[in-house]
Formats: C-alpha cells, sequence, structure tokens
C-alpha cells in the first residue's frame, strides 16, 4: 500500500502549521481594528449625556378628563290629565320655546271654562244689582226712610256678592288655564329626544313625555386637583376670568374656547380633587350633552420655570427622580416633583436649581455617588432618547471588550 503523507498541492505539515498560525494573528488584529476611537478603558466611569435645565417664563396649562353636560335639561310632563291627541315630536331635532309638542283631548276642559265663565257672569250680575240696591239704601237711610240696620244688611250683602263675583272669576282662570295646560308646549328652546309616550294614551301629571335640553351654551364638568385649585380659585372669587379650553374625543388640541365658572367650595376628600365647571358657546352645535371632554386649563400670568427633558426621569416607586452630576463628576441623588409638559419638556417645581447639569442619557448606569464621564449637550425635548441611550451603552461596553 502506497503512502499518502504529502497533503493536497505538495504542501508539507510543517508549512500548512505556519499558514495557520499567520492567519489566527491577521484575524486578531483585524478585530483590534474595530473598536472606536471615543471607547471607554477598561474600569472607566461610564459615558452619560448630561443638560443644563432649561430657564424661561410659561404660563402653565393642566389637562383633565370631563364630560359636557347641558346647561339647561327639562322633562316634559303634562299639568293636566286625559288622552293624548297630537304628537308633534321628530326626535333630535330642535325646538323653540313655546312650539306646541303634544296635545292631551281639550274639549272636557273647553266645557269647564264655559260653565266658569257662565258662572261668573251671574256673580258679577248679582253683585252688580247689590251694588244698585245699596246705593237706594244710601238715599233712604239719608231721608229717615229706612233703619240703619236695614241699609248695613244690605251693605253686607253687596260685599258678599261682590266677593262670590271675584270667586267665580278666579275659578274661570283656573279653567281657562287648565285648557291652555292642554297643550304642551316647550319650556325653553333645544334638542329635543324621543316621544316617550305615544298618540292615544292617557296621561297624567306624572308622566314623563320627552325632554328637552339647550344647546346653544354648555357646560365642561371637571375634577381638578388641589394645586389646581389653589391657583385658580383666587382669580375665580375675584371675578378675574380663567380661560379653558376643550377638545372633543375626534379632534386635534382644543378648539374650543370657553371660561371657568363654578369653582366647588371644598375638596373631597376621599380622592383630593374639587369639582370645577366652565360654560362654552355651543354655535356649531358639535358639542353635546355627556360627550367626553378634554379640558385644558390655564395658570394666569407667565412665570420662570426650569425645565427638563422626560428622558432625565427615573421613578423610584411612587418618586421621581434625577441624578445631577456635580463636584469631581460625581453623581448626585435628586427627588423632584413635577409639573405638567410645555413644548416637550417638563416643568420642574422642586428639588433643582438652575444652572445644575442634568443627566439626560445614560441614567440606567449611573450609580448615587459614583463618578461618570459626561457629555455636555443642549436640553432638547424627549425625543431619540432610546436611541441615544442604545448608542451610549454600545460605547461602554466597546470600551470593556
Amino acid at each position: 500500500m502506497k503512502s499518502h503523507s504529502r497533503t493536497i498541492s505538495g504542501a508539507t505539515p510543517s508549512s500548512l502549521v505556519l499558514v495557520l498560525l499567520a492567519g489566527v494573528l491577521a484575524a486578531t488584529a483585524f478585530s483590534g481594528c474595530g473598536k472606536t476611537a471615543t471607547a471607554s478603558a477598561p474600569g472607566a466611569p461610564p459615558t452619560v449625556e448630561v443638560a443644563v435645565g432649561m430657564e424661561k417664563p410659561i404660563s402653565e396649562v393642566q389637562e383633565f378628563s370631563g364630560r359636557l353636560e347641558a346647561i339647561e335639561r327639562v322633562e316634559i310632563r303634562p299639568r293636566v290629565s286625559g288622552f293624548i291627541t297630537t304628537v308633534n315630536v321628530k326626535p333630535g331635532t330642535e325646538v323653540k320655546k313655546g312650539d306646541v309638542l303634544f296635545v292631551i283631548d281639550q274639549r272636557p276642559y273647553q266645557t269647564e271654562v264655559n260653565r266658569a265663565e257662565a258662572a261668573s257672569k251671574s256673580a258679577r250680575a248679582k253683585a252688580e244689582l247689590a251694588r244698585l240696591e245699596l246705593s237706594r239704601a244710601e238715599r233712604l237711610l239719608g231721608d229717615k226712610a229706612i233703619a240703619q240696620r236695614e241699609y248695613d244688611e244690605r251693605a253686607a250683602g253687596q260685599k258678599e256678592l261682590d266677593a262670590n263675583a271675584h270667586a267665580a272669576e278666579a275659578l274661570a282662570d283656573a279653567a281657562r288655564l287648565n285648557l291652555e295646560y292642554a297643550r304642551v308646549t316647550a319650556p325653553i328652546s333645544g334638542r329635543i329626544s324621543k316621544a316617550e309616550i305615544t298618540l292615544g294614551n292617557l296621561v297624567d301629571s306624572s308622566a314623563v313625555l320627552t325632554s328637552v335640553v339647550s344647546i346653544d351654551r354648555i357646560y365642561a364638568s371637571f375634577d381638578g386637583d388641589e394645586s389646581t385649585y389653589q391657583r385658580v380659585a383666587a382669580h375665580n372669587q375675584s371675578g378675574r376670568p380663567i380661560e379653558v379650553r376643550v377638545g372633543l374625543l375626534s379632534e386635534q388640541g382644543f378648539p374650543h374656547e370657553g371660561k371657568l365658572e363654578f369653582v366647588d367650595n371644598q375638596l373631597d376628600t376621599r380622592t383630593g380633587s374639587v369639582r370645577m365647571r366652565a360654560v362654552f358657546a355651543n354655535e356649531d352645535r358639535s358639542m353635546a350633552p355627556g360627550l367626553f371632554a378634554r379640558v385644558q386649563i390655564g395658570g394666569g400670568n407667565a412665570k420662570n420655570a426650569l425645565l427638563i427633558s422626560d428622558n432625565a426621569i427615573g421613578t423610584d416607586q411612587s418618586h421621581k427622580f434625577v441624578f445631577v452630576v456635580g463636584a469631581g463628576n460625581k453623581a448626585e441623588y435628586r427627588e423632584v416633583k413635577l409639573g405638567p409638559m410645555v413644548d416637550g419638556l417638563r416643568v420642574v417645581r422642586t428639588g433643582l436649581k438652575s444652572g445644575e447639569k442634568v443627566v439626560i442619557n445614560g441614567l440606567q448606569r449611573v450609580q448615587p455617588g459614583a463618578p461618570v464621564t459626561p457629555q455636555l449637550v443642549p436640553m432638547a425635548a424627549a425625543a431619540g432618547g432610546a436611541r441615544d441611550e442604545g448608542r451610549l451603552a454600545k460605547n461602554d461596553a466597546n470600551g470593556k471588550d
């Protein structure tokens, strides 16, 4: 059997080993060139981006969820009983004050009016005759033709008949009023609901025929928090107007402008909120009672505020915090109280001072009191934060290879 100790293409085993070693060295050199020039050295403090809080005057606004409510809402009930003979209700349409909505059988009430008017005329006639007789009695008493007692009786009789005439006229007025009530009219202008009781049914004062809600103006009711109450209560009590804006679920922003009309006199201790209400014009009829509303309430005069990116804010259970780079580039833990968003930045009410450098990217690699390598960047709105976090984490990872 022939020996096959020679390799392919005639290379010896020793030369093949040399080629493999050369390839390993070349691969090692190539991988070393992949590190960036900005990579941190092994054991160096993590690289983070920091920015100085932005100061500018702002007029704070706060947003709440609420519901639209009708300023006036009336349940239409009949004032007299009877059978419904006419229904003039078209559900969902607008009606004007005084429009006839239902008619109850008027014949019994017209008959009562006729009877009462006749009784009133009879009573007036008797009262007029008594006045004439009393006038004659005065002349006879002057001539000493009748006794004083007879004159007094005639005077008393005339007063009684006159009172009866007034009572009969009052009964006639009541009968005419009941006849008028047989025509059920709209007490306010607005949008009507459907007819709850239809033609031919017998109704009384306990029946609800339909309902009408006003639509020219509308309320937006919402629950404000304690800080909002403290901010707007003084303005409201002094009569100074507070602007409120509303946006519906299908709308962008807050296109409807109104005024804060009502702030309740106490806070709900269970929720820490206070009931508030604003009023809005509704000329285009786009707002209807019951709709969900996004409510934005203004804060009055502009005041200086410190703003930071939301990327800089961390959460520790129920507390919000930031890391500030202090002396020796060491991270300091600061608990902060926050306000609303303004132009993409978050208002910081307490916990941060003007001019301090806040970590805005690389937050997850920072430990309280530990040194960091800060890179100063402008304070910007929280956009692209996840991308920057990934870039910084990659740089730190490259530095630890």
